[in-house]
């Protein structure tokens, strides 16, 4: 790190849990977040202000006016714009020193699988089960851990999948695909705009933990919040041994 790296993260380096190491760590990785919207928004600025030196914003929808109550890495006055381009110079304008690459569309299939394998972590942050599911698959074949968030009205879920250990469940394993699971969206639904804001920093901070090499990542624990109340919850999600996208790993 130079002079100018050492003072902008002299916070983190005087945690003794980080230190030098764990911020160059971080500086040396690349987070893909997929979905920059009301959960991609918040997770995405504090990796930008953390310092990961790569970030990969992956989203192909357009600013619309209904976006800003809530997804605070856009303006009004980029409404039309694509996301991931307003992410971009929202990130860069936060941390000028790191790089970001937008990329302005649906990931899938082979692009999916080619940015998965880039990236040191990933955070899904999206909005519908196919793209969740569909990330979850990459994530295991390419062995990177995987944060995901969810929120819908007053209610967030949280929750860490990495399958380089043996023990870890992945997506499937807890919502597997194919269920008759409702989907719910913030276009129909209404969602709480700090929950957002609550559920994106936490898969931030659980991010910057498995990217920069410290603290205890929740993996395999699923989070529950609940902001009417504030409460939250904390449960154990066990490994599915039959789950047929990670079922093939050895057992622990």
């Amino acid at each position: 790190m130079n002079d100018a790296q050492l003072l902008r993260y002299s916070r983190h380096i005087l945690l003794d849990e980080m230190g030098v190491e764990a911020q160059e760590r971080l500086l040396a990785s690349t987070a893909l977040v997929v979905g920059a919207g009301g959960l991609g928004s918040p997770a995405a600025l504090y990796l930008a202000s953390a310092g990961v030196g790569r970030i990969l914003l992956a989203d192909g929808d357009t600013v619309d006016l209904t976006n800003l109550q809530r997804q605070v890495l856009h303006r009004d006055d980029r409404v039309g714009l694509g996301k991931a381009e307003s992410g971009r110079r929202s990130l860069l304008e936060m941390n000028p020193e790191i790089e970001v690459e937008a990329i302005a569309t649906r990931l899938e299939g082979d692009a999916l699988r080619a940015a998965v394998a880039r990236a040191t972590v990933v955070l899904d942050c999206c909005d519908n089960f196919a793209t969740r599911h569909a990330v979850n698959r990459a994530c295991v074949e390419a062995g990177v851990p995987l944060v995901s968030g969810a929120a819908i009205r007053f209610d967030g879920q949280l929750a860490v999948f990495d399958t380089r250990r043996a023990d870890s469940p992945c997506y499937h394993c807890l919502f597997p695909d194919g269920q008759d699971v409702e989907a719910v969206r913030c276009a129909t639904m209404g969602v709480f705009a700090p929950l957002t804001g609550i559920v994106g920093t936490m898969q931030a901070a659980e991010a910057l933990k498995v990217a920069g090499g410290f603290g205890t990542p929740m993996t395999g624990h699923l989070l529950l919040i609940d902001t009417r109340t504030m409460s939250i919850d904390r449960i154990r999600v066990p490994r599915d041994p039959g789950c047929p996208v990670c079922g093939h790993r050895p057992h622990a």
